[in-house]
């Protein structure tokens, strides 16, 4: 091999190292924009648009409710219970997530927050403090969710199991 198709072959896998890095950076900001997404759409009643981030068969698990497919997840947002939210003033605040991409599967974490406005006080209030744990699969029409579990942050060990998992760590535990 002469000097000059060694230092072609060294750059071609240069570049090809460079565009691998690059795909992965794009794919997690692509993750990202879709989780940060969440909480202006829900917040605005886009009931279809919050549905379409989760794939059909989606599934969103929250302590209190658990929906199955983007019908359910439409119908909670158009719910009587979420509308009054809106009407009365209610911002879903979602922290950072903390985004791993596996080929056509992603993981994610991160926190959020529901603040509410008492109409009667004018004043907001902290509902829930929750973490979330997001499984995401590329497909044809990009990301899409097809998990997303979320626990209040009270002290129950599945919160922090379920942050630690997005970041392939465990939690430890008091001795």
């Amino acid at each position: 091999m002469t000097d000059t198709e060694r230092r072609l072959a060294e750059a071609e896998e240069r570049l090809a190292l460079l565009e691998g890095r690059l795909a992965r950076l794009e794919d997690e900001a692509a993750v990202t924009a879709l989780i940060l997404s969440y909480g202006p759409l829900v917040d605005s009643g886009q009931a279809e648009a919050v549905a379409a981030l989760w794939t059909p068969d989606g599934v969103y698990d929250v302590d209190e409710l658990l929906m199955t497919g983007r019908a359910e997840i439409e119908a909670m947002v158009r719910s009587g219970k979420h509308q009054r939210w809106i009407r009365e003033g209610c911002a879903h605040v979602v922290g950072a997530p903390r985004v791993r991409v596996t080929g056509d599967e992603a993981v994610a974490v991160c926190y959020t927050l529901m603040i509410v406005r008492a109409p009667e006080a004018g004043e907001f209030t902290l509902r829930r403090a929750t973490a979330n744990h997001w499984r995401l699969r590329r497909g044809p029409h990009g990301w899409r969710v097809t998990v997303r579990s979320n626990r209040v942050l009270d002290g129950r060990p599945e919160s922090p199991e379920l942050l630690a998992s997005g970041v392939g760590a465990a939690p430890e535990r008091d001795a």
